[in-house]
């Protein structure tokens, strides 16, 4: 039996537990079930004492719903939290990773549906293991304390849309400042990290590190990869190392594509895209049609 669609606006917020193939893998199937079960019932608890709706579990994942943004955003800091000191794995950790957009939504049948939903998925796709990410449509409804703890990452266009979203992290940690009162927790920012960033294209290899901070790629001579591909333009992007970020700026006529180790496929037009974990890069053209001539790249 069908029901009528009820339409309204809500956030929609997908958390999953990163790495869940391999518990399988190393754990057996009981022990590692055992595991995402506790797991996801702590992320479950944390929804609902934040009004959140309980969408549906798939698999290793959960997707629900909050009335709004705000209340979002406070239940995906307290989720990693949660996790964070419960330690659902014991001494082999156990890590979330958390997306969340906000806008219309369709209810229909026990299921919530809509381009809300395609969005949060598609965030939570681009998002790493203990790290949560939301949009801009979720960071203006924040008040000026809690916009503190997020910062624009990226800037990009999903697959299938015409519209390009920034894209946010969020500062969830804490922890006591020395002159904090008891149970009053301060939020930091994330330890800096210092890996250097692998590069490699056919037999040439560049490192980014403290002590070179910078790459051009294209197929100038002058470019420090210099790329076999009529596409690209001649200083067609440039990565540069900053405090243990890098960062991935386009700046030329046909674009540049990245691919992240999960399969996540990005395409920058004049945009910039931090670079994490490990992937591909393609000048000017879809990894579709350049099977090739593309960069390899590695944090290390």
């Amino acid at each position: 039996m069908t029901t009528s669609a009820l339409q309204e606006n809500a956030a929609v917020l997908f958390a999953d537990i990163s790495g869940s193939t391999a518990l399988y893998e190393e754990l057996g199937d009981e022990l590692a079930l055992q595991l995402v079960t506790r797991t996801l019932g702590i992320l479950t608890q944390e929804m609902t004492g934040h009004q959140g709706t309980l969408v549906k579990t798939m698999g290793d994942e959960i997707m629900c719903t909050f009335p709004d943004a705000v209340t979002a955003f406070n239940a995906a800091c307290e989720m990693q939290e949660a996790v964070e000191k419960q330690r659902p794995g014991g001494d082999l950790p156990i890590h979330v990773r958390i997306g969340l957009h906000y806008g219309e939504v369709l209810h229909k049948n026990g299921d919530v549906y809509g381009d809300t939903v395609n969005i949060a998925a598609k965030v939570t796709a681009i998002t790493r293991a203990r790290q949560i990410m939301t949009t801009h449509t979720v960071v203006k409804s924040l008040s000026d304390e809690l916009r503190k703890k997020t910062r624009p990452v990226m800037r990009t266009v999903f697959r299938g849309k015409t519209k390009a979203f920034d894209v946010f992290h969020v500062h969830w940690e804490r922890e006591r400042s020395p002159d904090a009162r008891i149970g009053r927790p301060t939020y930091r920012k994330p330890a800096e990290s210092r890996q250097e960033l692998m590069l490699r294209y056919r037999d040439r290899v560049v490192t980014l590190n403290e002590q070179s901070q910078y790459a051009v790629l294209g197929r100038g001579e002058n470019c420090d990869l210099i790329i076999n591909n009529s596409l690209a333009s001649r200083q067609h992007a440039r990565i540069e190392y900053s405090f243990g970020k890098n960062l991935l700026a386009d700046s030329s006529k046909n674009g540049t594509f990245v691919q992240f180790a999960d399969g996540t496929v990005i395409r920058l037009k004049n945009q910039q895209i931090m670079l994490h974990g490990a992937g591909f890069i393609s000048l000017g053209q879809p990894f579709s049609k350049n099977p090739t001539e593309v960069i390899e790249f590695l944090m290390q």
